[in-house]
């Protein structure tokens, strides 16, 4: 069966080498010392590792069962819900006031990617609720606040958003789900939703629907969406249970992966619910969670690819299979073990260097979120809302071919069930479709977030990585090794930015052919960033005595594979882009 260990010592080395968070003056930042980051962290590993872990085969084959409008969830998963809930892991970042531990959003990120990476499918049910709670948070009123949030903090209730129907997904304006208002301020909501995650189970007293719904009169398309609060039971004044809601599951979805997450067919049928924010404004309120959800998605890429890559390297030093070619390195045994092989160790350094450079984007990201709520940093506002895209993206479309790399380490026995790596794949698969398929997260970053406060945005960032290596670029131990491949990448983001400048306007498709590639090139670029930063954070400690030699080496090694090895792909992708839309849109529809 397959195992996880909460890489906590590489988050330590991001959070305070890399990142220097302790010394932030972005508000809680100062109570982020080592120890106290360490004191958190290792306890979720040890949930992680040990309640989690081992549940995740079991959700993987039993799945989830729909019994008389009842959704039972896998053995055990209710008593480890109980566990994350008493331990208060469910509001480590959500404000004290309604029971949240107020801890900044960079170290529940931490702890998320361990839960995430020990058990997908478990995590997405507080995942979920945490986001539901955050456009609570953002978008309702006192009174809802006072109604739903304590409750969804803890997890007692937990939420879900509703926003597909069977004949529109990313094109909510088409979705049919009425809201009829009602006298007393209501509204019955009539209408299907599907893929809903978390939809309906057997782990809390309730479960708080957000639902996207037309209120008939309003405005066409998507600009008369309105998002509102739908519990499965009626809360009466007392903050009490009362009578079932009108909306039940028709259906359990059989899935690829994610077995252990009930993903349904949620009916409304004259479903009682509230308005959440402003009529006909539900996309500006439900973008509150699906922002926080695709940065969520995106750590689920990178998680996937951890636990696949432990399991993967474990098996890769046990497994005796043939001699290495340049000699015998195992002599008391019948053959080597796999990792003498150079292709079996370039796949594993493809998955350890992107981990690890992704881990280090995906903490900078959530440091961005907590600049921008808690320290009111417009500027970091604008590059996390550049960086969603690419963060989802790029890290999902990454990590599903680093689990794909890891089970292929295995040879046969990666496709064999029992071993575990195939659920890794499958799960990882999902991320790459849910909260905006990643075509749809290329379109966005070329199309709105490029052009964003007239390009302001991502010249910032520009000028970032041009202002790091001006700081650096005396530094022979950096230069060569780091920054002169960062530059070039740069440059080949830059030039492909130019390209959409210069073609986009007069030739749309051309922008839009190219807006995978820029995804995957400007994702390139972050974790070439974050490889440089770490290097620098590396040389810093060895320089000043460390008894940790052997991590730093190894991390410096390691960053130098990623810059030879997988950094010099955003010139192929620049080659693409520049190719325009001619060799995309060449053959009309009747010759495919």
């Amino acid at each position: 069966m397959p195992s996880y260990t909460a890489p906590t010592r590489d988050m330590q080395f991001i959070l305070h080498d890399v990142l220097n968070v302790s010394e932030q003056d972005t508000p809680g930042y100062a109570e982020l010392d080592r120890d106290f980051t360490s004191a958190v962290l290792e306890e979720a590993g040890k949930i992680s590792s040990e309640v989690l872990s081992p549940l995740n085969p079991v959700g993987d084959s039993e799945g989830c069962v729909l019994e008389n409008g009842v959704v039972r969830t896998p053995k055990g998963f209710k008593a480890a819900f109980d566990q994350v809930r008493e331990g208060g892991w469910t509001a480590l970042d959500l404000p004290e006031e309604y029971g949240g531990q107020n801890m900044p959003y960079v170290l529940g990120t931490a702890v998320g990617e361990m839960f995430s990476g020990a058990n997908q499918a478990f995590t997405m049910y507080q995942g979920l609720t945490h986001g539901a709670a955050s456009a609570i948070l953002a978008h309702g009123s006192d009174q809802q606040k006072d109604t739903y949030l304590p409750n969804m903090f803890a997890c007692e209730w937990t939420g879900t958003m509703n926003l597909t129907e069977p004949h529109c997904g990313t094109d909510l304006g088409l979705m049919r789900t009425k809201a009829e208002p009602q006298d007393d301020g209501s509204f019955k909501l009539t209408g299907q939703k599907i893929f809903i995650s978390s939809g309906e189970h057997d782990m809390a007293d309730n479960i708080i629907h957000l639902v996207l719904a037309k209120i008939p009169g309003g405005p066409e398309g998507i600009k008369g969406v309105s998002l509102f609060i739908v519990p499965k039971f009626l809360v009466k004044e007392d903050g009490s249970l009362g009578d079932r809601n009108g909306v039940t599951c028709g259906k359990i979805e059989e899935k690829m992966g994610i077995h252990g997450n009930s993903t349904c067919v949620m009916n409304y049928d004259g479903a009682t619910g509230w308005l959440l924010g402003e009529e006909h404004k539900g996309m500006r309120a439900m973008f509150t969670m699906m922002n926080e959800a695709r940065i969520g998605v995106g750590m689920q890429g990178l998680a996937q690819a951890e636990v696949a890559y432990q399991n993967a390297l474990a098996y890769a030093k046990d497994r005796l299979q043939g001699r290495a070619v340049t000699g015998v390195k195992n002599p008391d045994g019948p053959a080597d073990p796999l990792i003498v092989h150079p292709d079996i160790r370039r796949s594993l350094m493809d998955q350890k260097s992107f981990i690890e450079g992704a881990r280090a984007f995906m903490l900078w990201g959530a440091e961005l979120i907590d600049r921008s709520h808690r320290g009111g940093d417009a500027d970091a506002e604008g590059l996390i809302s550049l960086m969603t895209p690419v963060i989802k993206g790029f890290l999902t479309d990454q990590g599903y071919d680093m689990t794909v790399l890891a089970q292929q380490v295995y040879g046969g026995h990666g496709y064999i069930e029992e071993w575990g790596m195939s659920q890794f794949t499958r799960d990882a698969r999902i991320a790459m479709i849910y909260e905006g398929a990643n075509g749809v997260q290329a379109l966005d970053l070329v199309g709105r977030k490029l052009a964003q406060d007239s390009g302001r945005h991502v010249m910032a960032f520009f000028e970032m990585v041009k202002t790091f290596i001006k700081e650096n670029e005396g530094d022979e131990a950096l230069k060569n090794d780091f920054l002169d491949p960062l530059k070039a990448a740069s440059k080949d983001l830059q030039a492909s930015a130019m390209f959409f400048m210069q073609n986009g306007m007069k030739n749309p498709n051309a922008a839009l052919a190219g807006s995978y590639d820029f995804m995957h090139l400007f994702g390139h670029v972050c974790l070439g960033l974050m490889w440089a930063r770490m290097a620098k954070a590396a040389h810093a400690a060895l320089e000043v005595g460390t008894s940790d030699e052997a991590f730093y080496r190894t991390k410096l090694a390691t960053g130098r594979f990623y810059m030879k090895r997988r950094l010099p792909a955003t010139a192929l992708h620049l080659a693409r882009i520049e190719s325009g839309a001619e060799p995309v849109m060449e053959l009309d529809a009747e010759a495919f």
